[in-house]
């Protein structure tokens, strides 16, 4: 038998929020002093019941406050993320409990394997949260773990804040030669909005990307750059207003201090203890490896760039020109442009193509639920089904729009577990910010979206799939973080296969498919300028990785000193002064990729490795995709990662396969 719950977004009273939150605390602290006295053997399914309930409550919260982002939603998160926090100190330094699971791992009790892996995460969990410090490190600790988790809320507010506090108003049309009708009917609409004659382009990506790629107007490119790259600092047209500047070096600071009471070298340390990479200096020399062998690539597109531009009449190349000139050349090599692409990807083709791809890999369909209550009009729920089975629900949020958190992410309502005998089915969030329908089409998406649809979902059917029953190791929980991207860099291989792109795309008027020849030139630019973009995100995962390796700043100007030195090292081009990337860097100080960016590096050479088996084997191969499903995907974060990676792939995992899927190996020889 099977159980499912789902959110209920009719009924939300939020100002009773903080009280609910307040009862639901008081009857866990009562549940957790029975537990403390308790026989050990029944901890995981009290613990689990408790973690349940505070999960299913505030995940509803949480994913609102990212999709519905309002004062008054903002003002119930801020009271209440400080008791979630107190709450969770207190049972992480709860010594009694620890104990009670030190006696059940020490014990013969008949655990599950499953059960074991919970309970050995369990107690290196409690070891992380400062169980065994005493009188002043203890209150300290708890003190800056409540401020850690206020300064992330306010990085992300005064980000959001930034990007909606800044906006360009053009009336005349001619200012916006070069840029497509789609993104000119976007800004028309946002003007409509605004009680506005002519365009407004805000900050979203997608209404910044358009005139970045697209518009001939230097200087409206330029304007464009810096308010976008100065969000939230002490540069640009908004300066000071909404700076993150102080919260960051608070932040490292604290974050040094965390470790030092842990008895950890650095905050890096702190980070890797539950990951798989086994020490800072080896996430380090990854990176640096991977640096040597894409530079050379990437400073010869960059000459390629510099010169392509000269050849056009721009002789000192600039930040705010490389994605125009860029997307010119691209359009030039492979006669190709994302823009022209768009009018075959409609959203609705490119979610059933998906559907199909996974539904014939992995053997599941999916059908629409209309009858679930949704919190906005763009929402949908789906029921995933394994031979007329309900094994899961999704729902998805696919538009950017107004006070919804920019960006892409999959989050979880609940994940499966056992209870009384029955399955009770995961739920999860997959949100999006396409392109939004115009009155005159539907959301069209470039290749990058189809790639980003494809990669949230590939989380979502990690969580969905699991087979796992206890719920600390089920789904994406209780996995490494830096193999919990593995599943869905792994589903964006399917948007570059000749056989399954048509299966995702028909023109939004004539229902045509893309036709073969444009096909041929995706594929064919499939790794244009991959070099440059390697060594982007390796700039980005060695900044976060040294930034908590070393001393932690004293000032803000210490912040931009590191990544002025990460730059010298691995960037291809010299940024602006101007330039204050970090100030927006959410991943790692309002995200959870603290001294973990390189995850994304770290799997992508796990799902390259992965996928050059299908790669070998067939990439429609239902034996395979049943066999990845069976040895990898539902298992969940009951294993060892590594150990599943073996189990599926037969050895180590290789960094060839990263190299040649980005068409890096011929200069990595």
């Amino acid at each position: 038998m099977s159980l499912c719950e789902l959110p209920d977004f009719s009924n939300l009273e939020l100002d009773k929020v903080p009280a609910q939150l307040d009862t639901l605390l008081d009857e866990a602290r009562a549940e957790i002093a029975a537990l403390e006295t308790g026989q050990p053997v029944q901890l995981l399914v009290g613990l689990e019941a408790i973690d349940d309930r505070i999960e299913k409550f505030w995940s509803v919260i949480s994913h609102l406050n990212g999709v519905m982002n309002s004062p008054e939603l903002r003002e119930i998160y801020a009271q209440c993320q400080p008791k979630l926090t107190a709450y969770s100190n207190e049972v992480g330094q709860n010594r009694a409990l620890y104990e009670q699971a030190q006696a059940l791992a020490d014990s013969d009790a008949a655990l599950s394997p499953e059960q074991r892996k919970a309970l050995t995460n369990l107690l290196r969990d409690f070891r992380l949260a400062g169980v065994a410090l005493e009188g002043e490190a203890k209150e300290r600790f708890k003190a800056i773990k409540l401020r850690l988790s206020e300064l992330s809320t306010e990085f992300q507010n005064q980000l959001l804040d930034a990007t909606q506090g800044w906006f360009k108003h053009v009336t005349d049309k001619s200012e916006l030669a070069g840029v497509p009708d789609s993104a000119l009917e976007g800004y028309a609409d946002a003007a409509k909005a605004k009680d506005l004659d002519g365009y407004c382009i805000s900050l979203d990506v997608p209404a910044y990307l358009p005139i970045m790629q697209y518009a001939e107007n230097r200087a409206l490119r330029r304007e464009m750059y810096e308010a976008y790259t100065t969000r939230a600092s002490d540069r640009g047209p908004k300066a000071g207003e909404w700076d993150n500047g102080p919260v960051m070096v608070e932040i490292l600071q604290l974050r040094a201090e965390l470790a030092e009471i842990l008895d950890y070298a650095n905050y890096a340390e702190v980070s890797l203890a539950p990951k798989m990479a086994e020490s800072p200096a080896q996430v380090i020399d990854f990176l640096r490896e991977l640096a040597e062998k894409s530079l050379p690539r990437a400073r010869a597109e960059f000459e390629e760039l510099k010169n392509f531009a000269a050849s056009k009449g721009c002789d000192d190349l600039q930040a705010w020109d490389v994605p125009f000139y860029s997307e010119q050349l691209r359009t030039e090599r492979y006669a190709i442009s994302q823009e022209e692409l768009k009018p075959y990807f409609p959203v609705d083709t490119v979610q059933e193509g998906l559907f199909k791809v996974t539904g014939h890999l992995f053997g599941i369909s999916f059908e629409r639920d209309t009858t679930a209550v949704l919190w906005h009009e763009d929402a949908r729920c789906y029921r995933l089904l394994r031979e007329g089975e309900h094994i899961a629900t999704v729902y998805t949020d696919l538009f950017a729009r107004a006070n919804k958190r920019g960006g892409a992410w999959m989050a979880d309502f609940c994940g499966r577990r056992e209870i009384g005998g029955e399955v009770r089915l995961p739920v999860a969030f997959v949100t999006c910010n396409f392109p939004p329908p115009t009155s005159s089409r539907p959301s069209l998406l470039t290749h990058n979206d189809v790639t980003t649809l494809f990669h949230e979902f590939g989380h979502a059917l990690h969580h969905m799939l699991t087979q796992v029953n206890v719920l600390a190791v089920s789904g994406i929980n209780g996995v490494a973080w830096d193999a919990v991207e593995l599943p869905s860099q792994l589903l964006e291989n399917w948007c570059w296969q000749p056989e399954v792109v048509p299966m995702m795309s028909s023109h939004y008027e004539s229902g045509e498919a893309l036709p073969q020849a444009m096909l041929q030139k995706l594929l064919a630019a499939k790794n244009f300028q991959s070099g440059m973009q390697m060594v982007r995100q390796i700039e980005f995962s060695l900044f976060d990785m040294l930034l908590h390796v070393e001393a932690p700043p004293k000032e803000v100007a210490d912040i931009q000193a590191k990544i002025d030195a990460v730059r010298v090292e691995v960037a291809v081009y010299p940024v602006p002064e101007i330039n204050r990337f970090q100030h927006g860097f959410a991943h790692i100080f309002g995200g959870g990729y603290a001294a973990g960016y390189y995850s994304y590096k770290w799997a992508e050479l796990l799902s390259a490795d992965v996928f050059s088996r299908f790669a070998e084997e067939g990439v429609m191969s239902r034996e395979l995709g049943q066999e990845f499903v069976d040895k990898l995907l539902s298992r969940g974060g009951a294993e060892d990662p590594m150990t599943l990676f073996r189990d599926f792939r037969g050895r180590e995992p290789q960094l060839e396969p990263l190299l040649r899927d980005a068409g890096i190996l011929e200069d990595a020889a």
